[in-house]
C-alpha cells in the first residue's frame, strides 16, 4: 500500500505542539518561540513534510497569481515576453494569468477588474504607451512595466536597449559600404519608435551622413504598413533601409520586388525583432534580435522582489540587443 504523505498533525505530534503553531511556523508568523520553532522546522525536514501551497496562500492572503496584459495576445512580441514571465513565474511558486488590452483605457478597465477581484498578487504590464496611467496602477497594485523608463523613476521597468538596436542596424548598413540609408518608423507616438529612431538618427551623423526626411517613412508595425512607406521613399532611391520591425522589413522586400528589384543586389533590409520566421524568409532577413523571453524573465524577477520589499526603489532594467546578418544584406556593389 502507498504510504500517504505526512500532515500538518503529523509534523504537531512530532514536534510535541498544536497544528496551530504548526501552522504559524509555516507562514512566518513572529508569535512562536525560538526554541518551539526550532523543534517544529526539524519536524518538518524529519518527515520531509511539504506545505499546501494553496492552503498557505490564502492564510498568507496571497493568490500566487501573477498577471500579464498585454495590448494583445497573438503578437509574437508580446506572445514570447509572456511565455518568458510564466516560466519564470512558477520557478518562484507562481501562476500566470494573461489579459489583453487594446487600448490605454482598456488597460486601466482591465487592471481594476482584476483587482477588484482580488484575483492577482501583482501585475506586469506591456504596453509602449502607458507614461500617463504608470503611477496610477503602480499606486493600486505591484506593478512592473515592460516599458521605456518611467519620467518619475520611480516605477519598476523593463525594456530592450531600442536606441541601440536602432543604432547597430543603421551602422552595419554603413559598414556594408551603403549611404543612402532608409528608414521606416513604427507609430512616432509609441516610446519604441522613438528609441529606434534616435539610434537611427545618431548613426547617421556618426557616418557623417545627412539626414533626409525623404528618406523616411512612418508605418504601424504592419507588413502592409512598410509595402506603402516603401513606395512613398523609393522614388528618392534609398540604397538600403532599416525598418523598425520584421513585419514591416518583410513588406519592404515585398514592394520592392514588384517594383521589379532584387534583395540584396539592388536593396539592402534590415528588421528588428528576429521573429521565428525571419531566417526561412527569402532571402533570409538580417534583423536585431531581441530577447523577448528574457524581458518576461526579468519582469518576473522584478516583480517577485518588489512583492517581498514593498518599498523597493525604482529601477530600470535595459536589456542589449544583437545584430544578426543574414541574406537581405550584402556589401553594396557600386554600379
Amino acid at each position: 500500500m502507498k504510504r500517504s504523505s505526512p500532515t500538518i498533525r503529523d509534523v504537531a505530534a512530532l514536534a510535541g505542539v498544536s497544528h496551530q503553531t504548526v501552522s504559524r511556523v509555516i507562514n512566518g508568523i513572529e508569535r512562536v518561540n525560538p526554541e518551539t520553532r526550532e523543534k517544529v522546522e526539524e519536524a518538518i525536514a524529519a518527515l520531509g513534510y511539504r506545505p499546501n501551497a494553496i492552503a498557505r496562500s490564502m492564510a498568507q492572503g496571497r493568490t500566487c497569481m501573477l498577471a500579464c496584459v498585454a495590448p494583445n495576445l497573438t503578437d509574437f512580441t508580446f506572445a514570447s515576453i509572456i511565455e518568458g514571465a510564466e516560466g519564470e513565474a512558477r520557478k518562484h511558486g507562481y501562476f500566470t494569468l494573461a489579459a489583453a488590452a487594446a487600448l490605454d483605457s482598456d488597460f486601466e478597465n482591465v487592471i481594476e477588474q482584476l483587482v477588484g477581484h482580488q484575483r492577482i498578487d501583482g501585475i506586469i504590464v506591456i504596453s509602449p504607451c502607458l507614461d500617463s496611467y504608470q503611477a496610477t496602477i503602480a499606486a493600486t497594485i505591484p506593478s512592473v512595466f515592460v516599458s521605456a523608463p518611467h519620467p518619475s523613476g520611480a516605477l519598476q521597468t523593463v525594456d530592450i536597449d531600442n536606441y541601440q538596436g536602432g543604432y547597430d542596424a543603421t551602422t552595419y548598413l554603413y559598414s556594408l559600404g551603403y549611404r543612402r540609408v532608409g528608414l521606416i518608423t513604427g507609430p512616432q507616438q509609441e516610446i519604441t519608435s522613438q528609441e529606434r529612431s534616435r539610434g537611427y538618427e545618431e548613426a547617421v551623423r556618426a557616418a557623417q551622413e545627412t539626414l533626409d526626411a525623404d528618406l523616411i517613412a512612418e508605418g504601424d508595425w504592419s507588413a502592409t504598413s512598410g509595402y506603402h512607406a516603401f513606395q512613398k521613399i523609393w522614388n528618392y532611391r534609398p540604397q538600403a533601409i532599416f525598418a523598425e520591425n520584421d513585419r514591416m522589413a518583410v513588406g519592404v522586400i515585398r514592394a520592392a520586388r514588384d517594383a521589379g528589384l532584387s534583395i540584396p543586389e539592388d536593396l539592402a533590409v534590415v528588421g528588428f525583432d528576429d521573429m521565428p520566421l525571419a531566417s526561412y524568409f527569402d532571402p533570409s532577413l538580417t534583423t536585431i534580435r531581441q530577447d523577448t523571453e528574457g524581458l518576461g524573465r526579468e519582469a518576473v524577477l522584478r516583480l517577485v522582489e518588489l512583492l517581498q520589499t514593498p518599498e523597493l526603489p525604482g529601477k530600470h532594467t535595459r536589456l542589449a540587443t544583437q545584430l544578426v546578418a543574414r541574406g537581405s544584406t550584402a556589401p553594396h556593389q557600386r554600379r
